[in-house]
């Protein structure tokens, strides 16, 4: 019989803030619920178990009965629960005050529902760094459990991750257990006994040692084909009974049982890591390319296993540098936590502030700071809308109320100018009751994010199309012909056909009150093709900023003197907003145009998370009547004006010209990958006025538009906020 060894299997549970219900649902009844009914017959079997604040919420108030049959294994101590950050933030993305407040509160909710003592953490997508230790201990929590990978980038070898090792911040200790990747492969893709088997060869090594299996519960029946493997065909039931057959060597127990019963093994100090893939998917697409590359060259190298462990990717952080969208979440979330944490000192202070609408804020400020929008790997992440207009959303929440928490009264407006994003750059904020609008004067004076306070919608959570490593499979599947792919490393699935077809990248952001200039031939096709050349150079140019303000008028002045292929001109546009009022007035100015040489001069405006190709989602004309869905391409000539219609989310936007004007718009669809397959995804459409500028007898021309935003819908069935649940 093998020497003694401890099993232990940490599970993590969860779904992102802003997921489908669907979604949702469909992965309890193939994970969740299946692997509690299973694992509840197995008495002598015990797991660790985290699920994420937001899964846990949804399946209190949607099953209550699993919730309360968590809360029996745990009085059983067969399930030991650990805790988290409320809705899984990526710890390096938020202030410490927040890792801090939300592990405090859901350990709370967690103790007050199931009954659980709290000790252990689940660290979000293993995303390391060593500060984190401090917060963790001053949290209350006394161990985490992270993959072999930080371990081993810290200079350690496979044989000296045999148990848990002490680590340390500032004088608070903390315990971290080494997750096995090994196990992470095999558990639940090969039979059985592979694990039994890799047991049994770490016991003859190293009596004693503790091996930890820590990964997603969701490859347990959500992942493509697990469901039918882990239960249908009986996988997770053999497992089971493996273990309890070899129960006399392997003793599956908790993370609490080891930390308390094998004392540490030593000491180290953990880098900035995370798991292997996602310090992959963090590199800039050009080096991941090289780098996947390199690895499949190497993986039949016998020096490889020996070289590998001294080969890592990216830094995590590095993700908003990569999707500058991340960034601009960032930056909102920032914004967002500076302002609730002035409001708390002021009440603190003594000024009258509710404190309840205070605490309602701080709970969408969290919702607000789930990782899953953030990044992207193997999973859609920041390429699927929903989940960051999710983000949005409850950001925008926490700001209106903050509003309300300070006594703000029902109108209200004011400009201001600060380094917002990060970038050493002022932009400005003109904001009243309705809008929000963040303006870039360094990046072509463009709009960067456009709020509709209600229904709390950025109507700029665009994205813009790049390169991705995972271009390359598509291109060369498209080569090779369906089905002679030479190995599994290089797999496709195509979840639409053609998608080799549909890549294509932007040479500018997809935001909006972009300047930009065209040849007289250029059609709408060419453009949104990304073939028509633009030969101007105010995009993404710096333009001077001055502020107006009045009590019930503020305005952003931008001007920059530039040239329109061979013609000097100077541009000036301003951004205009009343107070009480949900439409923002844009005008632009153009100065000396030379006399009888027209320039096609077109403004590109995107608006997102209003869906194409979907029912109730519609362009309009002035008059009000469709003009076809919004994944439409419509050119239009000499029109006053053009409407967007959601009624699912309940707002209007409506442009109105001044003058006649020509119309062009597409969608913006970007090719992602996720754990199912390639899929072509809508991010945002495009309404580009257009003109042929003619100068009058000054070299001037001018237009003016107003951006009406119609809400009155959305307003109406506004849901109540909701405080931390406890």
């Amino acid at each position: 019989m093998p020497n003694p060894i401890r099993l232990i299997l940490a599970l993590h549970n969860h779904q992102p803030v802003g997921n489908f219900d669907y979604v949702f649902q469909q992965a309890f009844e193939d994970s969740y619920r299946p692997f509690l009914e299973v694992f509840g017959r197995y008495e002598s079997l015990k797991i660790s178990l985290h699920t994420s604040g937001s899964l846990m919420e949804w399946l209190d108030s949607r099953h209550p009965e699993y919730v309360d049959r968590l809360a029996q294994l745990v009085e059983a101590r067969r399930v030991e629960i650990l805790g988290g950050a409320y809705f899984e933030p990526i710890l390096a993305m938020i202030p410490a005050r927040d890792r801090i407040g939300q592990i405090r509160a859901y350990t709370r909710w967690l103790q007050n529902r199931l009954g659980a003592t709290i000790r252990g953490f689940w660290v979000p997508e293993r995303v390391w760094e060593p500060s984190f230790a401090r917060d963790l201990v001053d949290a209350g929590l006394e161990y985490t459990v992270l993959d072999d990978f930080h371990f081993k980038c810290a200079g350690m070898t496979e044989s000296q991750l045999t148990g848990h090792l002490l680590t340390e911040d500032e004088g608070r200790l903390l315990s971290v257990f080494p997750g096995s990747e090994r196990l992470r492969y095999v558990i639940p893709f090969a039979a059985p006994q592979a694990t039994i088997e890799y047991l049994a060869k770490l016991s003859e090594e190293h009596p004693g040692a503790i091996a930890v299996f820590g990964d997603d519960g969701e490859k347990f029946g959500t992942w493509p084909e697990t469901k039918k493997h882990v239960y249908d065909n009986g996988w997770l039931v053999q497992f089971f009974d493996a273990l309890v057959q070899n129960q006399q060597w392997i003793q599956v127990t908790t993370l609490a049982e080891a930390f308390d019963n094998v004392p540490p093994v030593g000491k180290i100090y953990l880098p900035d890591c995370s798991y292997r893939e996602m310090t992959e998917w963090s590199l800039p697409a050009e080096q991941l390319a090289q780098y996947e590359q390199l690895a499949h060259q190497m993986q039949d190298d016998p020096r490889w296993p020996v070289l590998r462990r001294f080969v890592r990717g990216g830094f995590w952080r590095n993700f908003k540098v990569k999707y500058p969208e991340s960034d601009e979440m960032y930056s909102r979330m920032m914004m967002v936590s500076r302002r609730l944490q002035e409001a708390f000192e002021a009440a603190a202070a003594g000024e009258k502030i509710d404190d309840a609408l205070l605490e309602q804020a701080r709970g969408e400020l969290y919702r607000g700071q789930c990782n899953c929008g953030y990044w992207h790997g193997a999973f859609g992440g920041i390429y699927l809308p929903h989940l960051r207009n999710a983000i949005y959303q409850h950001l925008i929440n926490a700001d209106n109320l903050l509003d309300k928490a300070v006594g703000r009264p029902e109108n209200w407006i004011e400009a201001t100018a600060d380094d917002f994003n990060f970038d050493a750059r002022q932009e400005v904020r003109l904001c009243n009751d309705k809008l929000m609008a963040l303006v870039a004067p360094s990046r072509g004076g463009q709009l960067l994010e456009l709020d509709v306070r209600h229904p709390a919608h950025n109507l700029l959570a665009t994205l813009t199309r790049r390169p991705e490593a995972y271009h390359r499979k598509i291109l060369a599947h498209a080569d090779q012909h369906a089905g002679d792919v030479a190995s599994i490393h290089d797999r496709v699935v195509f979840k639409q056909p053609d998608l080799d077809q549909r890549l294509q990248y932007d040479d500018h952001p997809r935001k909006s009150l972009l300047d930009l200039f065209y040849d007289g031939e250029a059609t709408l096709q060419a453009v949104a093709a990304g073939q028509a050349p633009q030969r101007g150079d105010f995009l993404g140019s710096e333009y001077e900023a001055r502020i107006r303000r009045n009590p019930e008028r503020i305005q952003v002045q931008l001007m920059r003197e530039g040239r329109a292929g061979d013609v000097p001109l100077r541009i000036t546009k301003g951004l205009t907003l009343d107070a009480g009022s949900s439409a923002l007035q844009v005008a632009y100015l153009l100065e000396n145009l030379p006399q009888g040489r027209p320039l096609h001069f077109a403004v590109e405006f995107n608006f997102a998370g209003l869906p194409a190709n979907a029912e109730g989602r519609n362009f309009l004309d002035i008059d009000g009547k469709p003009l076809g869905q919004l994944g439409e391409k419509l050119d239009l000539a000499n029109v006053f004006g053009l409407g967007l219609c959601d009624q699912w989310l309940g707002i209007e936007v409506g442009l109105k010209m001044s003058r006649p004007t020509g119309f062009w718009t597409f969608p913006i669809e970007a090719v992602s990958q996720s754990e199912g397959g390639f899929e072509l995804v809508h991010q945002s459409v495009v309404v580009m006025p257009h003109w042929f500028v003619e100068a009058d007898s000054e070299g001037r021309w001018s237009v003016t538009m107003q951006l009406l935003l119609d809400t009155s819908r959305a307003e109406n069935h506004q849901p109540e906020a909701v405080t931390l649940a406890t």
